[in-house]
């Protein structure tokens, strides 16, 4: 059950990330519940990471958290 929540979070990460690219679908309110969801768990990380990175490296890394997680569990 852990593993299953685990990767559809991940799975909303990736969702949103496809949706930065996407900015015709920005103000809809699903793609809102995404980010809002996603940035849930990135936020955190991207005060941890230098500013000055030319991408948005904390969904790799909130991803790779929880696949260690989940391999841990």
């Amino acid at each position: 059950m852990i593993r299953l929540l685990i990767d559809l979070y991940i799975f909303i990460l990736i969702a949103d990330v496809i949706l930065s690219y996407l900015p015709q679908f920005r103000y809809k309110n699903w793609a809102v519940m995404i980010k809002k969801i996603a940035d849930y768990t990135c936020a955190p990380v991207r005060k941890i990471m230098p500013p000055d990175l030319p991408f948005d490296f904390s969904p790799m890394v909130v991803i790779a958290l929880l696949k260690l997680i989940e391999v841990l569990w």
